[in-house]
């Protein structure tokens, strides 16, 4: 992420919102809110966006990233009581 150039910086915008969602989801899937669980290690969302967005338009990920957040703070609402009850939110 900190070779992304200023002006691609809406590239690391999705990179932080795919991060974000594959965190809640795994807390959310596990039902377990520990550390490593919410705060992977960051290779997996840049995996994957270099996989489905690297060549991808402004507008596209743009849109995927609304979706990404969108989606994050859907999983949010059922992972907040898992973690707030691990005493980590």
């Amino acid at each position: 992420m900190q070779n992304i150039n200023v002006r691609e910086s809406y590239k690391r915008l999705l990179i932080q919102q795919i991060y974000r969602a594959q965190s809640m989801e795994r807390v959310v899937d596990s039902q377990n809110c520990d550390c490593p669980t919410r705060y992977p290690t960051w290779e997996d969302a840049v995996r994957f966006y270099t996989e489905r967005y690297a060549s991808s338009k402004y507008w596209d990920v743009v849109e995927a990233t609304s979706e990404y957040r969108r989606q994050a703070n859907e999983l949010r609402r059922a992972a907040m009581p898992i973690c707030v009850a691990a005493g980590n939110w």
